[in-house]
């Protein structure tokens, strides 16, 4: 990975729509070298997936609800369990396993509250949980999917040049 392929990163993120002629052109390369440098950060999975953000309004999903939860049980056929129960739930567009207070940490999206209700029962029918606590967000201030890319070790910089 070189300044080059972060510079590929950063515009592949703004808009992964755009043609590969294009993209070469604003990071000075040709379409076959550009080109390459993608499939091979893409067999890398440094880019794992091309997809289309869409507007939540528009798709009747303009709640957000983080969801914080406490279990009882700290053991890895339970974790196992609750993230199978979980993955099934479309609502929940990110997972994570915490420090501290909280074990697992949700963000679910839904139409209102009422349907934040009902994936609450569907939750609780299919797994037992100590503790959930739901967040509701009243006003989404920053929201993007581009990764800061100024952390990236380039290859110069793992030889100690740069």
């Amino acid at each position: 990975m070189d300044r080059l392929d972060r510079k590929i990163l950063r515009i592949l993120q703004e808009d992964s729509t755009l043609a590969v002629a294009d993209l070469a052109k604003k990071v000075g390369l040709s379409t076959t070298p550009c080109w390459r440098r993608i499939q091979k950060m893409e067999e890398d999975g440094v880019i794992r997936r091309r997809v289309a953000l869409l507007d939540p309004g528009k798709v009747n999903t303009k709640v957000t609800v983080f969801v914080s939860i406490r279990t009882a049980s700290h053991s890895i056929e339970w974790l196992k369990r609750f993230s199978e129960v979980v993955v099934e739930f479309p609502e929940v567009v990110e997972f994570y396993r915490m420090s501290g207070d909280v074990d697992y940490l949700l963000r679910v999206v839904v139409p209102d509250i009422g349907a934040y209700d009902a994936f609450y029962k569907r939750l609780i029918a299919k797994i037992e949980i100590r503790d959930v606590s739901s967040a509701f967000a009243m006003e989404q201030i920053k929201y993007t999917t581009e990764l800061p890319l100024d952390y990236m070790v380039l290859d110069n910089q793992k030889s100690g040049e740069d």
